[in-house]
């Protein structure tokens, strides 16, 4: 029994502990439970603020970059479209050229064309011209004709002409001081060159070419047989012959080194256009000179009766200078000397009291001797 109640009490003691231990276990638990629910919401509620605040600096970044973004875009976007307008600009201008260019060249076509067929129609005039003899020397006479212009000479004052049917007479002569004169020929034999030009066989350019140079020679010969030089009837010791073009000029002088000095010998001087211009120069020039040297004794004349009379006109105007002088320094003794003697007196006449009331006025003396 005393065994007993001690086991009891024991037990009883244990399990009260054990109870009591229970207890503070549960309530410790229900405790753990409730902190561990408001730690979860107190975490929860931060989690959320914390979400939260990260979500609207993520907003506010967002929206910071977005506008970053589109301020950039849109300024990329407006730079591109400057730069697409500026090349839509230039595009603009360059189909304008093309344009313009394109018109222009269209009209320069038109015109090229215009022109080629003017030079068709004038190659066919000219080959028409040179097929013909008398064509040729009418050709030849308008060309002379175009230079005596451009010299300003006269027909009928410094040179006279012949009709193109006047078999063996000149067809010009240019008259010269002291009663000379100067004859030309402008007939000249071409066919043999126009063939030379039309052929494209070497063996035909070269027959065509020496039987051109033959007929020149003989017409040089044909030339100085006539009665264009006759120093007794007043010409000069040599004649012009008229070659009317350049091309032909240079020809003769490259394919025949000779003809010029063959020509020479016959006492006949081959022109060319410019030649020719140079050759009319110079005469026009002696001409003038002539007339300036018969007309230097009249002149020298005419210079010393200026010279008198320059003379006489000296004297006369130094003598109206001295007069001039004179009559200056009368002016000036008029301006000061008399008129300084007219106002004293004037000045006395001035001062008198001529409205006294007191004195009458003195008696004026008349002297009739005065």
């Amino acid at each position: 029994m005393d065994i007993i109640l001690p086991i009891v009490l024991f037990v009883a003691g244990f399990l009260a502990g054990g109870f009591l231990i229970w207890q503070l276990k549960h309530k410790e638990s229900e405790a753990a439970k409730r902190s561990a629910t408001e730690l979860e919401d107190l975490f929860g509620n931060l989690s959320r603020q914390a979400l939260s605040e990260n979500q609207r600096q993520f907003l506010e970044l967002a929206r910071n970059e977005f506008v970053k973004l589109q301020e950039g875009s849109s300024q990329q976007l407006d730079q591109k479209k400057e730069l697409i307008d500026s090349s839509l600009q230039n595009i603009q201008r360059s189909l304008k050229d093309l344009g313009e260019g394109t018109a222009g060249l269209r009209a320069q076509v038109r015109t090229s064309g215009e022109r080629l067929d003017n030079l068709q129609d004038t190659t066919n005039q000219l080959r028409l011209i040179l097929s013909s003899s008398q064509a040729r020397g009418q050709w030849g006479e308008r060309l002379v004709e175009d230079i005596l212009n451009l010299l300003g000479l006269m027909e009928g004052k410094n040179y006279t002409k012949q009709s193109m049917e006047g078999g063996d007479r000149p067809d010009f002569t240019f008259l010269l001081p002291r009663d000379k004169r100067l004859n030309m020929d402008v007939k000249f034999p071409i066919a043999h060159y126009e063939n030379f030009l039309a052929s494209d066989e070497d063996t035909t350019q070269a027959d065509e070419k020496k039987h051109f140079l033959a007929d020149v020679r003989r017409h040089v010969s044909a030339v100085s047989k006539r009665n264009y030089i006759d120093p007794a009837g007043g010409t000069v010791d040599y004649v012009l012959l008229f070659i009317p073009n350049e091309s032909i000029y240079s020809f003769i002088n490259q394919e025949d080194h000779e003809l010029i000095d063959f020509a020479m010998t016959k006492r006949i001087v081959l022109c060319s256009p410019l030649t020719l211009y140079a050759i009319l120069s110079l005469i026009r020039q002696s001409v003038a000179s002539f007339a300036v040297e018969r007309k230097a004794g009249d002149l020298q004349i005419l210079v010393q009766d200026f010279s008198k009379q320059w003379e006489v006109y000296g004297e006369k105007v130094e003598s109206m200078g001295k007069s001039l002088t004179a009559a200056n320094n009368h002016f000036d003794q008029l301006k000061s000397t008399r008129a300084t003697a007219l106002e004293r007196p004037m000045r006395k006449i001035m001062d008198l009291n001529l409205e006294t009331q007191n004195e009458s006025l003195p008696a004026i003396e008349v002297n009739d001797d005065e």
